[in-house]
Order: structure tokens, then sequence, then C-alpha cells
């Protein structure tokens, strides 16, 4: 009894000294940033980011649609306010939590992405690329997103005039040839039966301008993906299917959740919801070809991966033991 007692003594301290760590971390790093940035700009960026952090809330919480586009307004003209502060690109706006903000695995860029819903018909995704620049001035490339205006969205490379909307959450760096591809994946809530996830490649011609998309992805062409070729690419599922798809750093792949329909009828994508297998790709000579098992001859590890554990042996058959240990997961988490 002592033995256990003192077991689960140690494993709690494990787990608190771990999110210790991560939260120093985050701190020492957020320090390090802001290192970077002179006094008298940290005290005007501190203030500027207290006047837009109302706005910025406001975008997604306020009721009222007309309220959330004001609101969507206020915050752009505070954000660009905010940037033009010299060497902001390093100020991580930690208290706004409704904007996503990727800085580049290189430092090179960061890109602020979001969202504005008028009904559950109509979301568009805001956002703009704040360069980095020696002198700390701003070099901005605001984002204008067109998806409401473009049939075939998979079908070319576009400017940033013409950007396929998203709200990132991961920047992956590869190079090919001594060139740098920053792959994008981000989420759109896309309309009222259906969500979107998407896989974009940013790219800077000679000029230093963004271009978005690539003939960079490599898969068999199926009832579910885009028709090849494809110069950027979506997952199309069901409003509350919950389709996963990000990077995974252990395995080097980008995975996704392998969509069925829940109606028999593939071709309509609202019908589409996880099967219980990933797929995904990998970066390989310039590109990222498809695997249809990411986690095919390796241990899967869910307490390393950012995945669960599959609910499909490798032979494709369900593992009903896997199966049984996820529908307790899931009814716990039904209690709380």
């Amino acid at each position: 009894m002592a033995i256990a007692i003192m077991h689960c003594n140690l494993v709690v301290r494990n787990r608190s000294m771990k999110v210790y760590l991560v939260i120093i971390s985050f701190y020492i790093s957020t320090f390090v940033l802001a290192q970077n940035i002179p006094p008298d700009n940290l005290r005007k960026l501190r203030e500027i980011e207290s006047n837009i952090k109302g706005a910025a809330d406001s975008i997604v919480n306020t009721p009222e649609w007309l309220d959330r586009f004001r609101a969507d307004s206020i915050f752009t003209r505070g954000l660009v306010q905010a940037l033009k502060v010299p060497y902001s690109i390093y100020y991580p706006f930690d208290s706004i939590k409704t904007i996503s903000k990727l800085l580049a695995p290189d430092s090179s860029f960061r890109i602020y992405t979001w969202q504005v819903m008028k009904d559950y018909e109509y979301y568009r995704q805001r956002g703009a690329i704040q360069m980095r620049t020696d002198d700390g001035s701003l070099k901005l490339f605001p984002l204008f997103d067109v998806s409401e205006f473009t049939k075939s969205p998979t079908d070319s490379v576009r400017d940033a005039k013409h950007w396929i909307g998203a709200i990132y959450y991961k920047i992956i760096l590869k190079t090919f040839n001594n060139r740098k591809y920053y792959t994008l994946i981000g989420s759109d809530e896309n309309n009222g039966t259906s969500n979107k996830k998407w896989i974009d490649i940013l790219t800077f011609d000679e000029r230093g301008i963004p271009e978005f998309g690539g003939r960079l992805f490599n898969y068999p062409n199926d009832e579910i993906k885009p028709k090849q070729p494809v110069y950027r690419f979506c997952l199309e599922f069901k409003k509350d299917g919950g389709a996963r798809m990000n990077y995974d750093e252990r395995y080097d792949a980008i995975i996704f959740d392998h969509l069925t329909s829940d109606g028999n009828d593939p071709k309509n994508r609202s019908t589409l919801i996880p099967y219980g297998d990933y797929e995904g790709f990998r970066w390989i000579n310039g590109a990222w070809k498809y695997v249809s098992n990411p986690f095919a001859n390796v241990i899967f590890d869910d307490k390393q991966s950012t995945f669960p554990k599959p609910l499909l042996d490798d032979k494709g058959l369900r593992n009903e033991k896997q199966l049984e240990e996820q529908s307790q997961k899931n009814q716990k988490k039904g209690d709380n």
C-alpha cells in the first residue's frame, strides 16, 4: 500500500514537474523574444494590446453579427497600429486568444489569421503576413479571403489578394534545392453543414512577395479528396465530425483522419466522419507524398503523438480492445 501511494505521488510529482517545465519554457521563450524590443516600444505594444484585446474577443463572442464585424474592423486597425511599432514581430500578444499568431520556424515572418462569422452559412477569414526586417520597420502583406468567389480553390498558385482563407495552427519548414517551403495547416468552419481543414504551401519569390500553393501533393484520387492535380490540399467533413489534421514531429508526417460517409454518399462532404484510422503525407524529394498508414512499421505511442491510437489494426480490421478503451474514455468525458 505504501509503495502504491509512493508511486502515485511520484507520478503526480512528475506530471507537475512537466507542466512546470512547460510553463517555465514558455515564459523564457517569451522573455527572449521580448528582449529584442526596445523598452519604449515594449510599453507601446503592451498599451495597444490592452486596447484591442476586447475587440479581438468580441469578434468571436459577441452575439450580434454587426457587432462582430465592427469589432473586427476595430481590431484590424489596432493590430496594424501595433505592428507599425519597430520590432513588433517579436511581441507575443499573449493576452489575445482569439487570433492565431504563428512565427515561422526560421523567424523570417509571422502570420496572423482569424475568422469573422456573419451567420452559420457565412464565415470569412482575415490575415496578414509580417516580414522580419533588419531595422524593425513594418513590411506587411494583408491577406484577402476570396473563397466566396472561387469555384475551384485548389486549382492554382495565388497571391495575397486572392488567398484561400484558413485559420492556421501549424507551420512546417522544409527545403528542397536550396528553396524554402513553408507548409501551413489550418481550419475553416466553411458553412452550416461542413468544416474544412487545409494544407497550403507558402513560398516567397525573388522579390520577397508571398505566394500560396504549389504542385507538391502526390496522392491517389478517390471520392473524398480533391481530384488531382491540386495546388493545396483540402479535407472537408461533417460539421460536428471532429476530423483531425496536424503535423506529428515524431513520425515526421502530416497526419489526418481517414474519412467515410455516414450516409453511404462520399461525394456529399457533409456526411464524412472519421473512420478509425489515419492517412498522411511525408516530405520526400520536394513534395508531400501520400502514405496510407503513417504509423506503419513503428511502435505507436499516444503519449508521444498528437493523435490517439488508431481504432483499426494493420490489416484494416477494427481493434475491439482499442474500441472498448476509447469508448470508456468517451464515457468518462461525458460523465465529467
